[in-house]
């Protein structure tokens, strides 16, 4: 199935979850990334069971700290 990751058409197997993507696209520090799926933010909690569908949108966002 075609989703679309961080701006990128991909194929990828159908059913595949939040988590599986995360692994297969090997996200650095993947337990600092906040996901969103449509627009809409995932639980890091709900991963694993967070299924993606066809021509769902995804991205990867790291918040940074900074400051003085």
């Amino acid at each position: 199935m075609k989703i679309t990751v961080a701006g990128e058409k991909k194929e990828v197997a159908e059913g595949i979850s939040v988590a599986q993507l995360i692994e297969a696209e090997n996200v650095e520090t993947p337990q600092y990334v906040t996901v969103s799926v449509n627009e809409e933010f995932v639980d890091s909690a709900a991963f694993e069971s967070t299924v993606l569908k066809e021509g769902d949108e995804v991205e990867f966002l790291y918040f940074m700290g900074g400051g003085r």
